[in-house]
């Protein structure tokens, strides 16, 4: 139960928002999009990760690990390449061995080998967190379930291995049950049920925060959203007096029963807004594509235009559209110079990749260097011989 003085605040903020004429109420609240460069360019910095991984998955989920190299040269499209395959290989060298004709084979390469050996010791190392972390999915969901399908498209966000239904499910039946054949890529038709309740993972981040403040000040705030809008950025006079009502309703908890919540409700929106941050607060770098969000509508019980919700609170959230792609982002996880604040155990694998591409594209960058001096040379050689023979 509320104290009474809170209590009465969120009485007169719901007032006032029920006051409100249905063309003021939360579909219609309009908010300028505007462009944070910060948050952007720690996005625009990962678009050479996200091709390179892509182009080591297709050898990675091949049989043996090995694929033809004319194959793989044959999926730029796929991959999302900018250049042709060979030379993006070149450029990046450490990243897979190329076998010498006349049949090419392209695998792992020895610092690769290294990379998924550390990768299966950090996965063994953090199972338990993301454990708790595929529970509270599925607590989130109004049926404790979700598509395999679903979590798959979705595992690289929250840190889980590619193979989790193998290495990480089978270690905790007391928490998970899986149903139906996934089949061997988990395209299948198959669900990932929750087994147990468990109360204490029950709490989101929102909450665990208001718990923290209260074991430093001996009084627990009230559980609430952290809103940090970004510099320059003005809201208008309508939007700042839903925003203010709006916070002062109760935070409604995403794995709380919305059953009963009317959908187009000031209530509902904090309930919505509560499970988005929630998702977001799950992932390692705390951001994630709208349209991967947006497959978990469904069990989240979210509402069909939710990626209005992120523009609609721009000091919670923030959209970039870089990368040809719609990505939500936490604000309040990213510092002023859009680096994250708090860094996930599981981005020590993105880490160790990246260094694996610099080491290569440093060889790279020499080789290019060594070459250009060489040529200078025979040509400063070539005119010296030529004036010689003048």
């Amino acid at each position: 139960m509320l104290p009474l003085p809170v209590a009465a605040a969120a009485a007169r903020a719901a007032s006032r928002l029920a006051q409100l004429a249905p063309s003021r109420r939360i579909s219609s609240l309009k908010v300028p999009w505007k462009r944070d460069p910060f948050l952007d360019a720690s996005i625009t910095r990962d678009r050479r990760f996200r091709q390179a991984s892509r182009l080591v998955r297709e050898v990675l989920l091949s049989p043996d690990r090995r694929l033809r190299y004319r194959y793989l040269t044959k999926r730029r499209e796929r991959i999302k390449l900018p250049v042709r395959v060979p030379t993006f290989l070149s450029r990046y060298p450490t990243l897979l061995s190329v076998s010498p004709p006349p049949e090419p084979i392209a695998s792992p390469s020895p610092q690769l080998l290294d990379f998924l050996d550390f990768a299966s010791q950090l996965y063994e190392h953090h199972a338990p967190l993301l454990a708790s972390r595929l529970a509270k999915l599925l607590m989130i969901s109004s049926t404790r379930a979700l598509p395999v399908t679903k979590i798959a498209a979705a595992k690289r966000d929250f840190g889980l291995p590619d193979d989790f239904l193998s290495s990480l499910v089978p270690k905790y039946p007391d928490l998970f049950r899986l149903v139906g054949d996934p089949g061997p890529d988990a395209s299948g038709n198959a669900f990932l049920e929750l087994v147990t309740w468990d109360d204490k993972l029950a709490k989101s981040v929102v909450e665990l925060k208001a718990d923290k403040e209260a074991d430093v000040i001996g009084i627990r705030p009230r559980p609430n959203f952290t809103v940090k809008l970004p510099r320059g950025f003005h809201l208008k006079k309508e939007m700042r007096e839903w925003v203010r009502d709006w916070l002062e309703l109760p935070y409604v908890s995403p794995y709380a029963d919305a059953s009963t919540l009317h959908p187009a409700s000031p209530e509902a929106e904090k309930r919505t807004i509560g499970v988005l941050h929630e998702v977001l607060s799950l992932t390692v770098e705390r951001r994630m594509a709208v349209p991967i969000i947006g497959k978990f509508c469904e069990e989240y019980r979210l509402p069909n235009a939710f990626a209005n919700a992120f523009t609609r609170h721009p000091g919670i959230f923030y959209v970039s559209l870089k990368g040809g792609i719609k990505t939500a982002v936490l604000r309040e996880a990213y510092d002023e110079k859009g680096e994250l604040v708090d860094i996930d155990p599981m981005l020590e694998l993105k880490e160790r990749f990246v260094a694996i591409m610099e080491e290569g594209h440093k060889k790279y960058l020499d080789d290019l260097k060594r070459k250009r001096e060489a040529l200078e040379k025979e040509r400063e050689v070539a005119g010296r011989e030529g004036k010689n023979h003048l």
